[in-house]
């Protein structure tokens, strides 16, 4: 529960949407309404997890440096000098332009953060120590709060003290090194994988420890690395390597565990995805493409030995596929209880009649670029649903609002305007 003095003064802006299933929700319905989140990260793990939290109503405030903003304002695409990905990952924050890094800004941080129920950060460890605004200091004022604090490498350890960003943990944890061709070179992605999941992750983390607060009554700092969560996806190889010695390698598409598992063309030139992790779709996948007798080898039992007769199964599938269009595959596979799917382009995606049916993706109004395609708010809750409530807004946008919110007469946010610590 939001801890604000005043009445309303946790509050979100806008009182009702619409979710992505077409219902009408309000603020006294959203499952964080009441909560006060300062958003006080750039690029990408911090905002995407105060997103989260402000999907399900928590009141975000996105604190910005007054002339640059989030850098990721300049990321991505733009449309008439709009940033189309900080419209989304911007979303449900209300926005503060605040200078951090002088006396007269620590004031102002420690005055949000008294009525804050969550804080958000990803400085380099010692930042805001530094700036006279560490856990020690926000926590003997509010020692309910909850302090989120994100970097590459985490606050202590030997690379602490890094640069750290969503590249690095790709590397680092394994992901690269396993993921491309087994004569290429390891290949990142090209998209913030490492940062999403920490996101997502960190949104997990803070309702973690707010469930905790709610129980005792006492905040704590959460010490979440970039590295870490990813570590956690790309699997038990370093388990693997400490019980076997075993340091596994690129295979491409396919799978140490378990075969086929590729992606194939089809005769249209599509590409078309293939997965055998079940033994019963394996069984299902050699019996449609016309060899049911490997079936009965002792070596099609299980995954890791089907994996030993690859180069053979991926022929007999590859080549059926290859002989076919991609409408025919995937009518085939499905006919047959199998398991596949097509490889898709963004323009696949946004027409596909099951992510449009599921509102996966839904169309929000945004004042300044109109209707707007949108990722949906994440997890689909039959009594406590999410909304998109508004879209990203400009820096520092509702600054005087809020600070207002907080006790500042107005002639003292003149006069923190006028000596430049907000805009």
């Amino acid at each position: 529960m939001c801890r604000a003095s005043t009445a309303g003064r946790c509050a979100a802006p806008v009182d009702v949407s619409t979710n992505g299933t077409g219902q009408q929700v309000t603020n006294s319905t959203l499952p964080l309404e009441g909560l006060r989140v300062l958003d006080v990260s750039t690029i990408l793990a911090g905002p995407l997890c105060c997103q989260i939290l402000g999907d399900f109503g928590a009141d975000v405030i996105k604190i910005e440096h007054p002339t640059g903003g989030d850098n990721m304002r300049g990321h991505g695409a733009s449309r008439d000098g709009h940033s189309i990905w900080w419209k989304e990952v911007g979303r449900n924050k209300r926005t503060v332009a605040l200078r951090l890094g002088s006396p007269e800004a620590a004031g102002v941080f420690r005055r949000l953060a008294g009525s804050a129920d969550v804080i958000v950060e990803n400085f380099r460890p010692g930042t805001l120590e530094r700036w006279g605004i560490g856990p020690d200091v926000l926590l003997g004022d509010n020692p309910g709060l909850v302090i989120v604090r994100l970097t590459g490498f985490g606050q202590t350890g030997p690379y602490s003290g890094r640069a750290g960003f969503g590249t690095l943990a790709e590397a680092m944890s394994g992901f690269a090194e396993l993921t491309g061709e087994a004569d290429g070179p390891p290949t990142l992605p090209a998209f913030g994988l490492a940062d999403s999941i920490c996101g997502i992750a960190a949104s997990s983390a803070a309702l973690v420890a707010l469930r905790h607060r709610d129980r005792t009554g006492v905040g704590q700092v959460v010490d979440m690395s970039i590295l870490e969560p990813i570590m956690t996806a790309v699997g038990p190889s370093p388990t693997n390597y400490q019980q076997l010695g075993v340091v596994e390698q690129r295979h491409g598409n396919r799978s140490t565990n378990n075969a086929p598992r590729n992606t194939y063309r089809t005769r249209d030139g599509k590409w078309v995805a293939v997965s055998t992790s079940a033994q019963r779709i394996a069984e299902r996948v050699l019996t449609l493409v016309g060899h049911p007798e490997v079936i009965d080898e002792d070596w099609f039992a299980a995954g890791n030995t089907r994996v030993e007769h690859v180069d053979l199964l991926d022929r007999y599938v590859g080549d059926w596929i290859g002989e076919r269009t991609r409408a025919e595959v995937v009518a085939a596979f499905e006919e047959a209880g199998a398991a596949i799917a097509p490889v898709y382009d963004s323009r696949d995606v946004v027409d596909d009649p099951h992510i449009r049916e599921t509102r996966m993706l839904v169309e929000v109004d945004d004042p300044d670029l109109g209707p707007l395609l949108q990722h949906n708010v994440l997890w689909r809750m039959s009594r406590s649903p999410g909304a998109i409530r508004f879209t990203g807004r400009g820096i520092g946008q509702d600054t005087t609002e809020i600070l207002t919110e907080a006790g500042l007469g107005a002639t003292e946010i003149s006069d923190l305007r006028e000596s430049g610590t907000i805009a």
